[in-house]
């Protein structure tokens, strides 16, 4: 049976995008048989679709917290999406994460570990908000990564539709520990985002797939933006899309490097600090239900 089994949960949202928080820190470092238990083993992808299914706790990322694996961080996180794939970031994820974390401890401060390395938060100065630390952007094409070499990934040649009349062109691309193309339009609700997004998620210059973003520049200091989630799809919400929308901005000359974010859900501050590069991301969580998931549901999906 799957560790998930009766095991708690918290169901959270950042901005409307939807958070399952569950910590494996305590679970027994071996399973019966000796081999390695919860405390240790990543999940697999019948486990995460049978968590995202109506009957258990539907999200987009769920979030879950595992032992340090370096002295002086607080959890080894992983980041799973609801169709089964593992991502290296979330940043509405992560400011989930750090709330159940600050609210458990007292602490004000923390540092998380993820695929995409090591990631500081700090708790706001208002309930429910906090600022977390989402790194250095990267941009050289390996990095992204892409599949062929751009030395400019600035405005890389990739489009959709006619090629004298695109619908879509000449995305940015970044990463900010998964990979990202903004497509710089002047409305981001005038493109069909639910058609063309799968498309280009899957697009072959993509080979870890991609998060795909349609952003407008509404002022100096601020944009719109909407993206379609690689392994999620259509979001109200995605962090490390704004993050990266946000660099692309600044990077391309259309913002300064501290701007607001406004997504479906709600808006973010994200601020491109320059004296180390790093992306900072402050915005709002919510607390939904706690619960524990129910074996059946992985007892249907065949979980073993």
């Amino acid at each position: 049976m799957s560790a998930l089994a009766n095991h708690p949960f918290v169901k959270m949202n950042g901005l409307g995008n939807e958070i399952v928080v569950v910590d494996l820190r305590g679970a027994p470092a071996q399973r019966a048989g000796g081999a390695p238990g919860a405390g240790a083993a990543p999940l697999s992808p019948a486990e995460v679709r049978a968590v995202a299914r109506p009957e258990g706790a539907p999200f987009d990322q769920m979030m879950v917290l595992y032992p340090p694996r370096t002295p002086g961080t607080d959890a080894f996180v992983r980041i799973y999406n609801s169709d089964g794939s593992e991502a290296g970031a979330c940043g509405n994820g992560m400011r989930c994460v750090a709330d159940v974390v600050f609210a458990a401890t007292g602490k004000t401060a923390l540092t998380f570990e993820t695929r995409a390395g090591l990631l500081n938060a700090w708790k706001g100065a208002e309930p429910l908000v906090s600022t977390v630390d989402m790194g250095a952007p990267r941009f050289g094409w390996r990095d992204i990564p892409l599949a062929e070499e751009f030395r400019d990934t600035r405005a890389i040649e990739l489009q959709i539709g006619p090629i004298d009349a695109p619908v879509l062109h000449s995305p940015s691309v970044v990463s900010m520990g998964n990979p990202h193309a903004v497509f710089w339009v002047d409305d981001v609700m005038a493109h069909d985002l639910g058609r063309f997004g799968p498309m280009l998620e899957n697009h072959p210059i993509f080979p870890d797939r991609a998060n795909i973003s349609l952003a407008a520049v509404t002022g100096p200091d601020h944009l719109t933006v909407r993206t379609w989630e690689r392994g999620v799809g259509l979001t109200r919400a995605c962090g490390s899309a704004a993050c990266a929308a946000a660099v692309s901005a600044a990077r391309t000359g259309r913002t300064g490097r501290r701007v607001r974010v406004t997504l479906p859900g709600g808006d973010l501050v994200i601020d491109w600090r320059e004296r180390d590069d790093h992306v900072l991301m402050t915005g709002p969580v919510e607390y939904e239900r706690e619960g524990r998931f129910d074996p059946a549901l992985f007892a249907a999906a065949s979980v073993p």
